[in-house]
């Protein structure tokens, strides 16, 4: 993988009115609250909808209403529970990234339970939907798609996967840590003093990366001449 490249190019999508800017809203707004010490308020009656309708972006804007995810059949008020159950963790997950997993793993999968039973036993949510989640609010999980599972060669949200994430961050650590992405406002679009998590980098160099191969696979299969390569892209 060539990290510089992938960041660098996944960066060159980051514009406020665009797609990944979402996360950057999103991101900012959950962790607004726990730099005020007041996650509790997230589920607060003049807070529930604006807390809602920001994760509910969140899972439109990166890919979670298509298809057959149950989110499609829902309204935006489904997020409440969640919400709620977010508003009652740890301060401990904004403090979470790739660098300190040995010893917050435990509540990392803890986290991941918390959201798998806030959607209902029933809706048996995906670990790319508790993933992003995880991502979009405590930025201390890349987010777990089709694209970031084939780079990473890994397959479920489980102990074995986040430390081979914590070893390739140590393996590439000079290179990570030169990297001092802040988050946009979205006001006024400039950037804040938010700044991306290591996760975060690593999730953005796994999704274009993990792009790349499946378009690479996709071309050898179908016997696409390497002029139409982009376009699978």
């Amino acid at each position: 993988m060539n990290i510089k490249k992938s960041i660098e190019q996944f960066q060159d999508e980051i514009g406020v009115n665009e797609r990944y800017a979402s996360f950057d809203y999103c991101y900012n707004y959950f962790y607004s609250f726990y730099k005020k010490n007041q996650i509790s308020k997230l589920a607060d009656n003049q807070n529930i909808q604006m807390s809602c309708l920001q994760i509910g972006f969140f899972m439109a804007s990166w890919g979670m209403m298509r298809g057959s995810s149950f989110l499609l059949k829902k309204s935006v008020r489904n997020y409440s529970k969640l919400i709620d159950e977010i508003s009652n963790m740890s301060y401990k997950l904004w403090e979470i990234d790739v660098g300190n997993y040995n010893e917050n793993i435990s509540l990392l999968l803890e986290c991941k339970g918390q959201i798998s039973s806030a959607f209902g036993d029933g809706n048996k949510p995906t670990d790319t939907l508790i993933t992003k989640i995880m991502l979009g609010v405590f930025a201390n999980i890349p987010a777990f798609d089709q694209f970031f599972r084939t780079s990473f060669g890994v397959r479920s949200f489980n102990e074995k996967s986040l430390l081979k994430i914590k070893n390739f961050y140590e393996e590439n650590k000079d290179t990570f840590d030169s990297y001092k992405i802040p988050t946009l406002d979205f006001l006024t679009g400039k950037p804040t003093d938010v700044i991306y998590t290591k996760a975060k980098l690593i999730d953005m160099s796994g999704f274009i990366d993990g792009q790349e191969i499946i378009a690479k696979e996709r071309l050898r299969k179908s016997g696409y001449q390497k002029s139409e390569y982009q376009g699978l892209i």
